[in-house]
């Protein structure tokens, strides 16, 4: 069902590892990891899906309005999520030296189309 949008913003980001759409139970929609990658993309759409909970509950209270996007730069990874809706969202991973601009312009390319498909 996403498979095709999620494979092309990998696919087109240089670093580009895996994708995927969770809800913010947990609970991967769809998910696509580049071949020969040993990411645990589920994983690190789950643990990162409770983060990104208390990060929209934090916008609410402090009434800046509802959360858009979350970046995430680690030493080995980096992590962008994209809200899709009040319960789902659209992750990439890739390496630290990933290209983090194009991923964040090809996400909101592929946002409407996913948002359409939920």
């Amino acid at each position: 069902m996403f498979i095709e949008q999620l494979k092309r913003v990998v696919e087109n980001t240089e670093g580009g590892v895996g994708a995927l759409v969770m809800g913010l139970d947990g609970i991967a929609v769809e998910t696509f990891v580049r071949p020969g990658s040993e990411v645990d993309i589920n994983t690190i759409g789950m643990e990162f899906s409770f983060i990104l909970t208390q990060v929209k509950k934090a916008a609410e209270i402090l009434k800046v309005g509802q959360l858009d996007e979350i970046s995430i730069k680690a030493e080995q990874l980096i992590l962008v999520i994209r809200m899709l809706s009040d319960d789902y969202f659209v992750a990439v991973t890739m390496s630290a030296d990933g290209n983090f601009g194009k991923c964040r312009f090809l996400l909101r390319l592929v946002a409407p189309q996913l948002i359409a498909q939920l």
